[in-house]
């Protein structure tokens, strides 16, 4: 598997990333072992993983991992903070004391000393900017964290954290959700990270398993959308806009004798800055044809007529 820069930074990451949400709850620690057995075969390196998945059980089960057969040094680990549970549910808190509190604890459960990628998981509307900054400067200080950057936040917001870090450890990374379900980020994020020279990490490549197809003709049983605790993750693409472009996927994936999966990889893997895109499954025999993916090209006029059919909706001021 190839490896790709993150935006001007000297991050190298492999161009797919284990994802790592469903580790301990919907992924047992066997499955998880063959998942990244097979992931490192392949050539992968990057885990993608948070304080808040299983509340802190994925990473744990990366750290036993860490402690056992697979050496440090052969993966690069992402976590991210700043989603705290509360009794009301999670609640977005990027302060100071709650960033580096959940580090030190994210650390002990991966058994490490330090991550490779630290993200804040989202954007803290009432938290200052400067207070979030100060804590992935202080992280990447004190060797807690080799590089940082943001998760899921609006391009004004991002582009902000980043000109604020001149003179400080660089926001090197976005990571935001992409596919051809999900474009919303072509129209101000894409460009404002080519801008500042920052990486965007894309999650849920597959527009949260729609575009493999299987949701064609019925939901099945052991599917996301069928779990009680993920069928909302899944529930907004599975309108008629998104059926159009699973159809159109599915004629162009026959045409070239690919599945859906590999040619919505493929797709997403072509696009300007896009870094890495993280895949992540229940079970290995799940995750094995999206490996398989890393290496394809998709032509020319099959990228284009999948942008014609998915394109997001533009207007003022990004278009007049």
């Amino acid at each position: 598997m190839e490896r790709a820069r993150v935006g001007s930074s000297g991050l190298e990451v492999s161009r797919l990333a284990l994802g790592t949400m469903t580790w301990s709850r919907d992924t047992n620690a066997d499955e998880a072992g063959q998942q990244l057995d097979a992931f490192l075969d392949a050539g992968g390196s990057l885990l993608d993983t948070a304080a808040s998945y299983a509340d802190g059980g994925s990473e744990s089960l990366i750290g036993a991992m860490l402690g056992g057969t697979v050496s440090r040094r052969d993966v690069q680990v992402c976590t991210k903070a700043g989603i705290k549970r509360t009794a009301r549910g999670g609640v977005i808190d990027a302060s100071r004391d709650t960033l580096l509190g959940t580090l030190d604890e994210s650390l002990e459960r991966l058994g490490t000393d330090y991550v490779d990628l630290w993200l804040v998981h989202a954007y803290d509307a009432v938290t200052p900017l400067e207070e979030t900054l100060h804590a992935l400067e202080i992280a990447v200080n004190s060797g807690r964290a080799r590089y940082v950057g943001v998760s899921n936040f609006p391009a004004w917001a991002m582009s902000r954290i980043a000109t604020m870090a001149t003179g400080r450890p660089a926001i090197a990374a976005t990571q935001v959700e992409y596919s051809l379900l999900q474009r919303g980020i072509e129209r101000e994020v894409v460009p404002a990270a080519e801008a500042l020279g920052m990486g965007i990490l894309g999650w849920s490549p597959l527009g949260r398993g729609v575009l493999t197809g299987k949701y064609r003709d019925a939901i099945p049983a052991d599917s996301r959308a069928a779990s009680e605790h993920l069928s909302g993750f899944v529930a907004p693409y599975m309108g008629q806009r998104a059926g159009a472009v699973v159809s159109a996927l599915e004629t162009a994936a026959e045409g070239l004798g690919w599945s859906p999966l590999e040619t919505a990889l493929a797709w997403v893997l072509g696009r300007p800055g896009l870094a890495s895109a993280i895949v992540g499954a229940r079970t290995a025999a799940q995750l094995t044809p999206a490996l398989a993916a890393a290496d394809l090209d998709l032509p020319p006029a099959i990228g284009d007529a999948l942008d014609e059919v998915s394109a997001p909706v533009l207007g003022y001021p990004e278009r007049r």
